[in-house]
């Protein structure tokens, strides 16, 4: 058996689509955006081009599409920014204890220069409670920022709900879609959030670009200074060769994303490993409200990246790729309130568009032959 890559939530493949419409402006878009003579003309036609792609991926306008490098920095520039903006009307800000070290360690930098943050836990599911969440806003509340999939175990999170709350007390609040967008819909409308996070290389676009939404009428400081690109809020010429390859991948997502198809494949998976070993392997997150792609299981009493290491032609991860290499339980997992002999048995699976089930069979026999 060739290769195996069951880490899609790490990153994704540059799908062939993505490259084709990059490939043009490696060498004949070669303008600035920003100038006006007939070199930047076109440039600027392809980052408008881009940015209206991603609109029409989240359901908002083209303005409210800020471009970043990725993930880390749209999460930096919402709570940052939120912050040095509105910290005069108050200086709390809640989230939760799952969130990704995108989240986490922003806030943590904030605290040091005079923020509160309260950390909401998790069920035994990872799911955040919308009413906890609510117990924890005070008169200093500025945000609220809860991930929408947690990219551990792929819980899916009520933000409805918890927009609910946002609403009632007049907060900000912002979602971490970097996990789920590409496998399920995101509608900022629906979701009712007020900045949202995608990160391209989850999303089969390349490394080093994301962008944020932020919708009409919030208010933030940029981070980076300069002239007043992207809306003023990210000062720098704007890297429209990635850009444009965000773009066709959200386009692209649109027209492929198939949930059942790809919760189906999941799901046999699932099943493969329940057959072949019963109450040896126990699955972690929500059963039913979780990412159609993501698989979370423990294997009691083995170690998780033991059975990565016997089995080299398989790609997957023993949690976040950010950590990989690490022994302890993950704090996804302890938040969760895994046993610490179930959570070291853990491995993540995650599925792309290129997963076939010939793959997880192989992979559940290899499993099979490494355990027994």
């Amino acid at each position: 058996m060739n290769k195996v890559y069951f880490d899609y939530n790490a990153s994704t493949p540059v799908a062939p689509e993505v490259a084709e419409e990059m490939l043009p402006l490696v060498s004949s878009f070669y303008g600035n955006p920003s100038a006006t003579h007939w070199a930047g003309k076109p440039v600027k036609e392809l980052l408008a081009k881009a940015r209206q792609r991603v609109a029409s991926f989240l359901s908002c306008s083209p303005e409210e599409i800020i471009f970043t490098s990725g993930g880390s920095e749209s999460n930096n520039l919402a709570l940052k920014g939120y912050y040095f903006k509105h910290r005069r009307k108050g200086n709390h800000i809640i989230t939760t204890k799952i969130e990704h070290p995108a989240i986490m360690n922003p806030c943590r930098f904030l605290e040091s220069i005079g923020a509160k943050v309260t950390y909401v836990g998790v069920d035994q599911y990872g799911v955040v409670s919308p009413e906890e969440i609510e117990k924890a806003v005070t008169k200093d509340t500025i945000l609220i920022s809860v991930m929408h999939a947690n990219n551990e175990v792929g819980t899916l999170q009520p933000l409805k709900e918890i927009a609910r709350t946002a609403r009632k007390h007049g907060l900000a609040f912002h979602t971490d879609a970097s996990q789920s967008a590409g496998k399920v819909p995101l509608d900022v409308e629906e979701m009712q959030v007020d900045m949202l996070t995608i990160a391209g290389h989850k999303l089969y676009a390349p490394k080093g670009i994301g962008a944020l939404y932020i919708k009409k009428g919030t208010e933030l400081e940029p981070l980076i200074h300069g002239a007043g690109h992207e809306g003023g809020l990210r000062a720098g010429t704007e890297n429209t060769l990635l850009a444009a390859g965000l773009g066709k991948a959200c386009e692209i997502a649109l027209v492929q994303m198939d949930v059942p198809k790809m919760k189906g494949l999941t799901d046999y998976f699932w099943q493969q490993l329940k057959k072949e070993f019963g109450d040896q392997v126990v699955m972690n997150g929500h059963p039913i409200e979780r990412l159609p792609n993501t698989l979370n299981v423990s294997f009691p009493g083995k170690v998780g990246q033991d059975l990565l290491d016997a089995i080299p032609e398989l790609a997957a991860s023993t949690g976040s790729a950010c950590h990989a290499g690490m022994v302890e339980l993950s704090p996804v997992l302890k938040e969760m309130q895994v046993p610490e002999k179930v959570g070291m048995g853990t491995i993540r699976f995650s599925f792309g568009r290129e997963t076939t089930k010939e793959e997880m069979e192989h992979v559940v026999r290899r499993l099979k032959e490494t355990i027994k």
